[in-house]
């Protein structure tokens, strides 16, 4: 069983959307080793688009260190917690690289959903995209690490 494709956003939202997305882009950068948030740790309040770098998402694992379960490059999403109430992290995210990233306001980009349907469907149907390859992922990559005969996989 092999991972899925990462959904990159220029592949995944309309230029239109993408334009309108921008208009609230913050360009910021992180160090290797930053953790941009941790699982039910904080407020879901912002999110990030990858310039250039890796950033992993993890999740807790009871009695282990936590387990990563998939790892982000350029135009992929880094944090969906913003968009679902209580907008708490779900998993959590370190840059394993130095970062370039576009950094977004959750309210701000919600509140531009709320008053553009289109931009708001279209932003929603992205962000449901990515979190479908995500559990895909999550599921590969836990089986492989602690089922007794991982994923499945056959060569």
């Amino acid at each position: 069983m092999s991972t899925p494709s990462p959904i990159r956003i220029n592949a995944a939202l309309p230029a239109d959307c993408r334009s309108r997305l921008m208009e609230f882009a913050r360009e910021v950068n992180l160090d290797e080793g930053t953790r941009l948030f941790h699982e039910g740790g904080g407020r879901a309040d912002r999110f990030w688009i990858v310039r250039s770098g890796t950033v992993t998402l993890d999740v807790h694992v009871p009695g282990r260190r936590a387990a990563v379960i998939e790892t982000l490059g350029a135009g992929e999403l880094v944090g969906c917690s913003w968009l679902f109430k209580p907008y708490t992290w779900r998993l959590g995210a370190e840059a394993m690289t130095p970062v370039r990233a576009y950094e977004f306001d959750a309210v701000e980009v919600r509140s531009l959903m709320d008053s553009d349907t289109t931009f708001g469907s279209a932003l929603g149907h992205w962000v449901g995209q990515v979190l479908a390859h995500r559990l895909q992922a999550a599921r590969i990559r836990l089986l492989d690490l602690y089922a007794p005969y991982g994923s499945g996989s056959f060569l």
